[in-house]
């Protein structure tokens, strides 16, 4: 399926550039500046999977237990048909990321419900925008509405009749409203009615219904609001209802449940046994515990405690074959035999902690699934022994930095719970790093990263709050480096992802943000504070929330919230020392002059929301790389409910602000941002739902998204000597969007231009290591996508040839639209479309010396297009060369590449500056297109070859490429001959000629019989391990590997070779063309004779 779905992915970047776009009016259509463009800008996925992410649902087919669907918390949802040897993301271009519940119908399997928005309320939720469906087992979906309820706890289908459907909306965390309660369908999803409501502050955060009979549910109200200062989880309107009548009427259930204030329950109704259901319970001022219920929910009792915030873990799974069985997964999944009143660790050896979802296998109770933040496990023996799937790539990272090695760069970032992470952007081989290319920097919740810009062996990188080490990747030693109050001071704040950088002009010179902004000369060693507190400093106890303050006793109150009032963002001018910029959580952009010796404030830019005590999260603040006096911040309000991207720009160093956010979608709060350091009007901006370009200051804002699903891009990094952007996205790992450079070039001229090539960066010359391709290693094994190898030609397409057929329909569509009738073609013109050869673009690569290097035929839509030329001159032979290398055992190919381009060609061109030029072949005409373009083609730094030695080498590589032509054809001819002596021997037995002609056939048969195996080898000795001669063939293969398969000098062998099968080739043509002469006057002779016809015999 992994190969079905690249082939698929070269095929669609090949398509008409529009293909992503929906259907435009003419004007639209006509606009340059619209993502259909650019879809030639593809992003590739460069994972990792080692640490995979959060799993929120896991749904198993009922009669097919090979397929699974898993709702991943910030990365979509996942299909796989193999019990996980392979995955297919099969929700990643819907309008939300974050999955809060799968369901597969159980009448109808192929139908697959999913509620979107993760139903936890820990501060890295993603949000989604109501219930979806698919039909088809995961291949299409249709949005059913519930667009606002933000997150669904839970869906449930009536076993009776599919079309019954009840979804738990919870409603909006952040604010108040939106589509909050229980809601019923009974028509599939067409409509909606709310069967259970409480008010615009509580949802509906779960729903069961009893297995024994769905007329009885079970409903949760939850009373919860998170803000980015603070967690209330509970309050008087919490509480459990119960409905006997198919959700018609409902009553509260209070007997045996804590009374006062209550956090969230969870319920479970147990399969096993009639009227048994659990629900772990948050009461306020008393630790969560068990519940059960043996008349379905009517009546309870408190079983055990149970450490496991219902905050953070939504779940608890009665065992379907023993009702006291009971799964309560946590930070360490808890089991119970007796019915949860007590309980003991299921098992977490080699396995990650904080568990969210347990599949427990109705046939085999011994067989679990289970999703936690480090992916998904499984295990055949109840929790002993565990398996992780790391071929999910679904890391959510928070932030990225990318290091300077070369000729291959690393990447870095921190992740939600699975480490800081580092590993290569591409590799060697013929398909991308593996997991076991990757390392981890530091564990823990990880964060920031940076690396030394001097030593790409100091790497910089954090847990949470603040927790910030120093790692020489040559001694593997760690340093905790992080700041304290000094004695007798306050205690600092620190972010969740407290924000530091190295300084671009010392890279011993590091800043460090708590709510103070800290700075060291000597690598972290030693921390000075040279600010006072930056934030508002306010007491968070006393605001409100839900229209009230709450007291200490509050449920969970402040649970998995940073310390309110500190530094979430810093920069520092490259373009001036100690012009610094500082951003807090609570609202306040700082900015100092000189270094920390005196600071300003700014605060509430037009347009964004005042709230007066607090403030609007500062995300980002980025000085620019271009301009000193300029620089950008982001608010991301996302917290207060507000999901508008805030983009300012200050051209006066913070004084004033303007928004620049410009066309951005209105629902996406930005997330992250990058200024491009040649052009300082090509910007980028990540956001909620995915990346974003301006080539106007932003004025216009473009999405890029090719091959890039629907995601949040938390960070953003400019890899400066490659011209590549580097995406960390919150759930579906790191991206690179390669060669962004032409993206500069794009103006308003360009695209009145017919047709432009884009300068493009230096390729690379090397050969791929094989060694490093999948091989046998089965599909299991995750690789991440390389960069293509070779040269990446970009270019512009103003208008798409036409054939004479395509001129006809879009005539004849234009006459229907007048409401007039088409002109019919004539026989002569249908039989003119039928001949006529297709228009072809072409690409045309020449050398120095004006020969033709390569000659390649490219997609000549209109739009700007990709085509990668892999470096390899013409081929010698139509049938020659291939994408990639044989690995030893695979019998496999590689993968084809991501990019389109030419696969084949002869030897590897020498390095040097060629000329690259665009034409149009059409009516048996040939126009140019546009002005020629050069490209540089550099080798290997890792190649020792002289400049002697590579001018030999070309001379070698041409007069191998000829041999190579002269064996081909000698096989053709020798083979068409033997062809043809075998008809003549059939064709003079039953003829009227002298059998002495049969035994001359027979003669000639033999010769050229000889001439085959001298060119080939003896076929009857073919695998008796006789010890058989050399053959010309062979010596050649060996003179073409030297000269196709090698950038550099042919081996001693190779050359050797090369001589004794030019002149053993040389005396076979010899006797091929005497023998052919003969052979034509033998024909001839059949022909006089009478003799029925034979292949390749003139009349």
């Amino acid at each position: 399926m992994r190969k079905a779905l690249l082939a698929a992915i070269v095929l669609f970047a090949s398509l008409g550039v529009f293909a992503q776009e929906p259907a435009q009016d003419g004007a639209r259509a006509q606009d340059p500046w619209s993502a259909g463009t650019f879809a030639g800008f593809r992003l590739r996925a460069v994972g990792p999977a080692l640490m995979s992410g959060r799993i929120s649902h896991i749904a198993v087919h009922p009669t097919d237990k090979q397929t699974w669907y898993v709702g991943v918390a910030s990365g979509g949802v996942w299909k796989t048909s193999n019990a996980g040897i392979t995955w297919t993301p099969v929700f990643q271009n819907e309008g939300a990321y974050s999955v809060g519940s799968v369901v597969i119908d159980p009448k109808t399997p192929s139908t697959i419900w999913v509620g979107t928005g993760e139903a936890n309320n820990q501060r890295s939720v993603g949000y989604g925008d109501g219930i979806y469906r698919s039909d088809d087992a995961g291949r299409t979906w249709r949005n059913l509405g519930l667009k606002t309820s933000e997150h669904i706890g839970r869906i449930v289908i009536d076993p009776r009749d599919s079309d019954v459907v009840f979804a738990a909306a919870y409603g909006p965390l952040w604010t108040s409203g939106g589509d909050r309660g229980l809601y019923k369908t009974i028509d599939g999803g067409k409509s909606w009615t709310k069967v259970l409501e409480v008010s615009e502050h509580t949802g509906i955060s779960d729903v069961a219904m009893d297995p024994f009979d769905p007329d009885v549910l079970l409903a949760v109200a939850h009373q919860r609001r998170r803000h980015a200062w603070t967690l209330i989880h509970g309050g008087p309107e919490s509480g459990l209802h119960k409905s006997t009548d198919g959700g018609k009427t409902w009553r509260r259930v209070r007997e045996g449940l804590p009374g006062g204030d209550m956090g969230r329950i969870v319920l479970s109704f147990s399969p096993a046994k009639q009227g048994v259901v659990y629900a772990k319970v948050e009461p306020a001022g008393a630790p969560v515990a068990i519940f059960a219920s043996p008349d379905s929910g009517d009546s309870w009792e408190r079983r055990g405690n149970v450490q496991a915030q219902p905050m953070y873990y939504k779940n608890i799974h009665a065992d379907p074959k023993n009702a006291d069985r009971l799964y309560v997964p946590t930070v360490q999944t808890q089991v119970s035999d007796d019915g949860g009143r007590t309980f003991r660790g299921l098992g977490e050896r080699s396995k990650h902690v904080d568990n969210h979802y347990v599949w427990i296998d109705p046939d085999n109770t011994d067989h679990l699934l289970e999703g936690c933040d480090g992916g998904l496990y499984e295990t055949w023996d109840r929790g002993r022994l565990w398996r992780h799937f790391t071929n999910l790539s679904v890391t959510q990272f928070y932030n990225v930095d990318v290091d300077n090695a070369s000729p291959i760069y690393n990447i870095y970032g921190g992740t939600q719970d699975n480490s800081t992470l580092g590993g290569p952007s591409r590799s060697r081989g013929p398909q991308g790093p593996t997991n076991n290319d990757w390392f981890i920097v530091t564990g823990g919740d990880g964060f920031v990263a940076r690396v030394d810009p001097s030593d790409p062996n100091i790497v910089y990188a954090e847990s949470q709050y603040g927790g910030i080490v120093r790692l020489d990747r040559r001694t593997s030693e760690r340093v905790s480096i992080r700041p304290v109050e000094g004695k007798g001071e306050p205690p600092l704040r620190f972010n969740w992802e407290s924000p530091f950088i190295i300084s671009p002009h010392n890279p011993a010179r590091l800043y460090f943000g708590a709510n103070k902004l800290f700075r060291s000369d000597d690598r972290g060693n030693t921390w000075r504070a040279i600010s006072p507190d930056l934030t508002r400093q306010t007491d968070r106890n006393m605001l409100p929330v839900m229209g009230r303050v709450w007291p200490p006793e509050a449920i969970a109150q402040h649970q998995s919230t940073a310390t309110w009032g500190n530094i979430s963002t810093l920069s520092e001018s490259r373009k001036r020392e100690g012009l610094l910029y500082v951003g807090t959580d609570d609202g306040l952009i700082q900015f100092s002059y000189d270094g920390g010796g005196t600071w300003r404030k700014s605060e509430n830019p037009p347009g964004l929301p005042d709230y007066k005590t607090y403030g609007v999260y500062v995300q980002r603040v980025f000085a620019s790389k271009i301009d000193e006096n300029v620089v950008y911040a982001i608010y991301e309000n996302s917290k207060n409910g507000d999901f508008k991207p805030y983009v300012f720009k200050s051209a006066n160093r913070g004084a004033t602000w303007t928004s620049i956010a410009g066309d951005l979608p209105a629902n996406g709060p930005a997330l992250s941002f990058a200024e491009d350091h040649v052009n300082p009007d090509l910007l980028f901006c990540g956001t909620e739902f995915g990346l974003f370009f301006t080539a106007d200051g932003g004025k216009k804002w473009i999405r890029l998204r090719t091959n890039l699903p629907t995601i949040a891009v938390r960070d953003l990094a400019i890899q400066e000597r490659e011209d590549d952007l580097v995406l960390a996205t919150f759930g579906r790992g790191f991206y690179v969007l390669d060669d962004y450079a032409p993206l500069r070039q794009a103006t308003a001229a360009v695209f009145q231009k017919d047709a432009h090539l884009f300068t493009g960066k230096p390729a690379l010359l090397s050969v791929p290591e094989t060694g490093k391709a999948r091989g046998s290693q089965g599909e299991q094994l995750w690789m991440g996508e390389n960069e293509p190898e070779g040269a990446v030609f970009t270019y512009w397409i103003r208008e798409a040839p036409q054939t004479l057929r395509q001129r006809r329909q879009d005539a004849a569509r234009a006459a229907e639209q007048k409401k007039e009738t088409p002109k019919y073609p004539t026989p002569a013109e249908l039989t003119a479309e039928a001949d006529e050869d297709a228009p072809q673009t072409l690409l045309t690569v020449t050398d120095a010396s004006g020969k033709v290097a390569r000659r390649l035929t490219v997609p000549g839509g209109r739009g700007i297009h990709r085509y990668v030329w892999n470096l390899r001159g013409v081929p010698a032979t139509t049938g020659g060369g291939g994408f990639g290398g044989g690995g030893g055992g695979g019998g496999g190919q590689a993968d084809p590449p991501a990019i389109p381009g030419g696969t084949g060609g002869g030897s590897f061109v020498p390095p040097g500056v060629y000329k690259v030029s665009l034409s149009r072949r059409m009516d048996g005409a040939l126009s140019s297109l546009g002005a020629e373009q050069a490209v540089t083609v550099v080798a290997d730094p890792a190649s020792t070859m002289s400049p002697t030695a590579r001018t030999a080498a070309t001379e070698y590589q041409d007069k191998v490429a000829k041999l190579q032509r002269s064996i081909t054809g000698s096989l053709e001819q020798a083979n068409s001959m033997k062809t043809r002596t075998t008809a003549i021997r059939a064709a003079l037995v039953d003829s009227p000629a002298d059998l002495k002609m049969l035994d001359e056939a027979v003669r000639f048969d033999q010769r050229v019989t000889a001439v085959l195996r001298k060119l080939r080898g003896d076929e009857t000795l073919r695998g008796l391990e006789s010890g058989s001669p050399s053959t010309i063939q062979s010596r050649v293969n060996s003179a073409v590997a030297g000269a196709r398969g090698l950038s550099g000098a042919p081996t001693g062998t190779q050359q050797q070779n090369y001589a004794i099968a030019f002149d053993e080739l040389s005396a076979e043509i010899t006797r091929l063309r005497a023998l052919e002469a003969e052979l034509k006057k033998f024909e001839q002779q059949m022909e006089a004779a009478g003799v029925a016809y034979t292949p390749g015999r003139w009349p």
